[in-house]
């Protein structure tokens, strides 16, 4: 099983813990079959048949045990009977330390592999590129980090802990009962095949199951996601209805799912265990008969021993046969895991990349084609020089490929086509990590995070940020004010998503994370949209002073922002139609003009400088 070896790899680790896991696990097997042997003379001096060990045919557990103890039972009556009820009861206690120490390691090893498991998946999500979470629910990815791991993990930990512990408990049993009977150890290793084979299609419906379930639970995680996310446009659309038809459609195909995947697993317990028993009953059948056909029956000092075993062994059989059943579960989960190992990373550095010097004359888009999905292009032949220090603005109609065309830069995705060039070198040699550090990206979309308003400042390598540039950085972004208001100010946390703020002050916290950072480059994705007239204004104000002596990017609806740019480039269906200042575009007859005259981009005053 491929996927079993896969899981084997987070193991590794922990071979040393796994060693000590499986002494224990052999010293607490040995000595719970060593207490049901001293059962033998305690037997025989409890009913007084004899004192000491060995008969005059003993068997091989008895000369065993004549090695192990028989100096402590060579003596009178009494004291014999109290040395061994000793041994029991110490050979108890010691057995009971080793399980535990066995447990605690178990434990250790689980929770060990769950944690590295996670924290791997964690850091190859952080490599793959913006494609797969274009594709990827975010609840199917944290079911997958959080449900599947768990799953996951048990077979290779506690899982196999345990089924490592019932294997040496019936290996230690197998052999007590054939120095009784020989022909029992054959006849058990006759059936057991004959049960594995009875399993096995139970098994494979059981995965199947199991893996559908594991989808629908991660759709559950994605609607409960996207409706907590999206609580204020449910309530504002009186969609609770919807939204709860929609979360009990997805809970429905889960319990069913996992119901049936659960009747599955429900019979193959019945099942294993009656096969179990029949194993059981036939040994003792076998052993009796063959006892009987030695002349003599078993001695009643060894046949309370070996049923004791006997019934002993049906828990460790029965665990045993489920394990397999546990183990289909686990490795359900764990391909879902491995599905987003294998995915390729795309958002990941060769070891010969270069670290970015920063822009000193021009970047540059040349032939530019980009599709997300083979043959759809997005982009198509795009050219765009942007000179340093000057003000590019990107407009046209929804889904013209503007936030497409943004995001090469940071290298967010890659050119199917053409290259971005800076300086005239391709940007792909370069470090992603260091190109990003030389850019400032302000989306409408703002990212808060649920920390302190200092720390949502400083995110991204400028934690060591002092409290006078972390404050100076929020006054130019015109922050300081609102944020002095707050309960503690500039150490309130936000809340998840920053839900204590308003949209325009979440913006405002975006435009003080990128002040103070300083780049030299600018990416501004429609960041004055959605927003009220005096909160625009704020924006506004914060953006050109963030705008000043930068290289810029800029997608605008907004004319104020629009009409200052050095060169405006106007998209439509992934080609670039039009280029030029806003007073040669705005009566040139195209595009830009329509979108201007039809108020798409609204009118402002004439700016009173030029970029």
């Amino acid at each position: 099983m491929p996927g079993f070896r896969r899981l084997l790899g987070f193991v590794r680790p922990y071979t040393s813990i796994l060693a000590l896991t499986f002494l224990a696990t052999v010293v607490a097997s040995v000595l719970d079959g060593f207490t049901f042997a001293l059962l033998i003379p305690f037997l025989r001096l409890l009913f007084g048949t004899g004192a000491g060990v060995l008969t005059a045919a003993p068997t091989a557990v008895e000369r065993a045990l004549d090695f192990a103890i028989g100096f402590a039972l060579s003596t009178e009556h009494s004291k014999a009977l109290r040395n061994v009820v000793l041994f029991i009861i110490g050979t108890v206690a010691v057995k009971n330390v080793a399980v535990y120490a066995a447990g605690s390691l178990g434990a250790r090893i689980q929770e060990g592999v769950g944690r590295d498991m996670r924290t791997t998946l964690y850091s190859h999500i952080q490599q793959l590129g913006l494609g797969f979470f274009h594709r990827v629910k975010s609840g199917q990815l944290v079911s997958r980090v959080i449900a599947d791991v768990e799953q996951a993990g048990q077979v290779v930990s506690a899982t196999l802990v345990s089924a490592t512990q019932n294997v040496i408990i019936i290996g230690v049993y197998l052999v007590i009962l054939f120095s009784l009977s020989w022909r029992l150890t054959l006849l058990t290793l006759l059936l057991a095949p004959t049960i594995a084979l009875l399993m096995r299609p139970i098994l494979q419906r059981i995965r199947l199951r199991v893996r559908g379930a594991l989808h629908d639970r991660g759709e559950v995680t994605a609607i409960l996601s996207e409706t907590v996310e999206g609580a204020r446009l449910v309530k504002a659309h009186s969609a609770e209805d919807y939204e709860r038809r929609r979360f009990e459609g997805a809970i429905a195909s889960y319990f069913n799912g996992i119901v049936k995947a659960r009747k599955l697993a429900v019979l193959a317990h019945p099942v294993s265990e009656t096969l179990g028993a029949g194993v059981i009953l036939l040994l003792l059948v076998f052993g009796m008969s063959a006892g009987s056909e030695a002349g003599s029956g078993m001695r009643p000092e060894l046949f309370i021993p070996f049923m004791a075993i006997t019934l002993r062994l049906l828990s460790p059989v029965k665990a045993l046969a489920q394990f397999p059943v546990s183990a289909e579960m686990s490795l359900a989960a764990a391909a879902r895991v491995f599905e987003i190992l294998d995915e390729p990373t795309d958002d990941k550095d060769p070891p010969d990349a270069m670290a970015f010097p920063g822009v000193r004359d021009e970047i540059c888009f040349s032939h530019v084609w980009h599709a997300y999905d083979p043959g759809k292009w997005v982009l198509e032949d795009v050219s765009l020089t942007v000179p340093t220090g000057k003000v590019v603005a990107i407009v046209g109609p929804s889904g013209a490929g503007k936030s497409t065309l943004l995001d090469l830069l940071p290298r967010f995705i890659e050119p199917t086509r053409g290259n971005v060039l800076i300086d005239g070198v391709p940007i792909s040699k370069y470090s992603r990590q260091s190109l990003r550090q030389a850019m400032g990206i302000v989306s409408q979309h703002t990212v808060v995070f649920n920390d302190s308003v200092r720390a949502n400042i400083a995110y991204g390598g400028e934690e060591n940020a002092t409290y006078a540039s972390v404050e100076a950085a929020a006054r130019a972004a015109n922050a300081h004010e609102f944020i002095e208001r707050l309960p503690q100010g500039y150490d309130t946390i936000l809340g998840e998503r920053g839900m204590r703020l308003s949209g325009g002050e979440r913006q405002r916290i975006a435009i003080a994370r990128a002040l103070l950072r300083d780049p030299p480059i600018l990416i501004l994705d429609e960041a004055t949209s959605a927003l009220d007239t005096e909160s625009e204004r704020l924006v506004q104000q914060a953006i050109e002073r963030l705008m000043e002596n930068r290289t810029v990017l800029v997608i605008a609806h907004r004319l104020s922002t629009v009409a200052r740019a050095s060169q405006i480039v106007v998209l439509q269906r992934g080609r670039l139609i039009e280029r030029g200042r806003h007073d040669e575009l705005a009566g040139a007859g195209g595009l830009y003009q329509r979108l201007h005259d039809f108020n798409v981009l609204p009118r402002a005053r004439t700016p009173s400088r030029s970029a």
